[in-house]
């Protein structure tokens, strides 16, 4: 329900800088990583972009938590640009919640609120920062120091002091709740008029002139996103080649080496019951020499006899104890063993079978020594071959070269994205590169790598033979979608005159129908409308049109453009139907418990607001831009 209340009246509860302040307040410093403090985090140095009461916000300040955000912002979409991340506001949305960051610690230290070593120590701990020389290489591949975090993160726990207060359980008064509880059953009644962009799009293509101002207007739209060609071929064994014969010596020589495991020996079979001490046990052989069986003595007690089969002397000793194996490998077949002390207990054993293994001669083991000793020269063989590849392409050796060496054809992708998706197409990227996808995407063109497919077994080398920046499509690559959309576009505005239009035609006293039989398109006639907002928030049938609709006043007329749907509405509310509700009613409780968890962002919000306003904040717009263009590489 709070969300259809958010909806319909467009309330500021809950804007992105509180937000992302609450999102501060329940990570603080993102529990365990480092690199979450991206939205929130800095690092000191370089030229100053803002100057927030004594606090200085510098430009690596700034690209540093862009790249983090664009970072966390690839989680959803992996094949987001930082040309893509800028142009759709994310720059500037993370210019605003440093500098509504800034302002609410530096007011905390007005306030005479403090994050001292202490405090910060113990939510580095509570961080998951308990060895410190680990977490300081974490901050070294980050390109961060420990002053720098404990700063940043010092900054939000004073954050943290000044805001959590605000909101704590904040209350929706009653008398509140009931009004909107009671909005949620009424039923309005009026007219639509729908003002489709088609019906009034020019007919003719828009000149040259036209279109590239509109192109030029309209770039960050068409932004394409960065797509990589992979060279690739996969190798395995086969690829070292021809390797020594292996020679009786080393035959030999690994025979002498194992040689208890071609020594005769023999497997057992057992039933055997563990009990706490070694009365116990006495009192059940007593008893199975009476001529009890040793299942009917465990169940006598409540126990249980478990079953060992075909084990040997050395794997049983691991188990049960070198005393316990001993005994039981030492009775005759069919005898008990016991009692005797083992890792669970007192154990009393019956020896069910004796299987004699033959041993085997050096003449009888060879062959199986020999596929072994190849085996594991051809598995050293390849892990050196791939140990040197790997670092012969560090030093820029091709992959050409490699595969020349290891006589394996190269095999070259289309196009991909990120995602491991053809560029333009459904389709995906070979599956032996799901796993290389992502690291290609780190290389530079030409630069070669290697990747494990199967541990040991198979391996991967590929480049990247070339890579496609993101960037704005050409125009000339994309003029009819242009075209299309330029005519929509005017299209839209023209319905939006129409449409405005006929409002005013309305409010002098015109009925919707006959206001729209003024223009000189045709349109569709009006329609009677009659919703109540219960039954819509259930169907989730809600649009631009609707949204109006119940935020408008009893008998008013306003206009509303779709731009999904490529539409503008009129709507005419004529009435508003209100239930009446008790103000102890179950309803008016429950939304004022569903308010009451929403009215403590609105009062961060206002809190924020305040803070900024009484504090002197200065920006360095020129700074800014040099940022921006630096991690758009407008400056190349």
């Amino acid at each position: 329900m709070i969300q259809f209340f958010r909806r319909f009246f467009q309330s500021k509860i809950g804007i992105g800088v509180t937000l992302g302040f609450l999102a501060l307040i329940a990570l603080a410093f993102a529990s365990s990583d480092v690199a979450n403090t991206g939205m929130f985090g800095g690092v000191a140095g370089g030229d100053r972009v803002a100057v927030v009461g004594d606090r200085t916000i510098s430009t690596s300040d700034l690209s540093q938590n862009a790249n983090n955000a664009l970072r966390q912002a690839r989680e959803e979409n992996p094949t987001l640009s930082m040309e893509g991340f800028v142009a759709q506001g994310g720059f500037d949305d993370v210019i605003e919640q440093m500098l509504s960051r800034a302002a609410i610690a530096e007011f905390a230290e007005i306030l005479g609120l403090r994050a001292g070593t202490r405090l910060v120590d113990s939510e580095l701990v509570a961080g998951g920062a308990t060895d410190a020389e680990a977490f300081r290489a974490q901050l070294r591949q980050r390109g961060l120091t420990e002053s720098l975090v404990r700063d940043d993160l010092a900054m939000s726990l004073l954050a943290r002091q000044s805001v959590v207060p605000i909101a704590y359980q904040a209350r929706m008064p009653s008398s509140i709740a009931r009004t909107y509880a009671q909005l949620l059953g009424e039923t309005r009644t009026g007219t639509a008029a729908m003002f489709p962009a088609e019906a009034f799009a020019p007919a003719a293509d828009p000149t040259a002139a036209q279109l590239q101002e509109y192109y030029d207007e309209n770039r960050a739209s068409y932004i394409r996103p960065e797509r990589r060609v992979i060279r690739y071929a996969a190798f395995g064994a086969d690829a070292v080649g021809d390797l020594p014969p292996v020679t009786n010596a080393q035959i030999a020589a690994r025979y002498e080496a194992d040689q208890a495991q071609y020594q005769a020996t023999e497997r057992r079979s057992f039933t055997q019951l563990v009990v706490p001490t070694q009365a116990a046990a006495q009192a059940v052989i007593a008893e199975v020499r009476g001529g009890m069986s040793l299942e009917d003595s465990a169940t006598s007690k409540g126990l249980a006899t478990t079953t060992v089969e075909a084990v040997e002397r050395a794997d049983y000793a691991s188990t049960a104890s070198q005393a316990v194996a001993a005994a039981g490998f030492d009775a005759a077949e069919g005898a008990l063993a016991g009692p005797v002390q083992g890792s669970l207990g007192w154990y009393v054993l019956r020896v069910n079978e004796v299987t004699p293994i033959a041993g085997r001669t050096l003449a009888q083991a060879s062959e199986e020594i020999r596929e072994t000793l190849l085996t594991e020269r051809r598995a050293k063989a390849l892990e050196e071959l791939t140990e040197r590849l790997d670092t012969e392409f560090s030093r820029g050796r091709t992959l050409e070269e490699a595969a020349r060496e290891l006589g394996i054809e190269l095999e070259i992708t289309p196009p991909l994205l990120a995602t491991g998706q053809v560029y333009e197409q459904q389709t995906q990227a070979p599956p032996q590169l799901a796993r290389a996808v992502g690291f290609a995407f780190e290389l530079d063109e030409g630069q070669a790598a290697i990747s494990e497919l199967e541990a040991g077994e198979t391996f991967l080398i590929f480049d990247v033979a070339e890579i496609t920046r993101s960037a704005t499509a050409p125009l000339a690559e994309i003029r009819p979608q242009l075209v299309a959309r330029w005519k929509r576009d005017r299209g839209m505005a023209a319905a939006g005159q129409a449409a405005e239009r006929v409002r005013e035609r309305v409010e002098g006293g015109m009925s919707l129908a006959d206001a729209l039989r003024e223009e000189d398109v045709a349109l569709p006639a009006p329609q009677a409308l009659s919703i109540n907002r219960r039954a819509l928030a259930q169907q989730q049938q809600i649009t631009r049109a609707t949204i109006l609709f119940f935020s408008m006043a009893e008998g008013t007329v306003k206009r509303v453009a779709e731009q999904e749907t490529s539409r503008w509405f009129v709507v005419e509310l004529d009435e508003i139907e209100t239930a009446e509700l008790a103000a102890d009613s179950s309803e008016v409780m429950q939304t004022a418990l569903q308010l009451s968890s929403v009215l403590g962002e609105e009062y961060v919000e206002h809190f924020v607001a305040a803070a900024q306003a009484s504090l002197d904040i200065e920006r360095n717009e020129a700074g800014i831009e040099a940022v921006r263009a630096q991690l758009t590489g407008a400056t190349n």
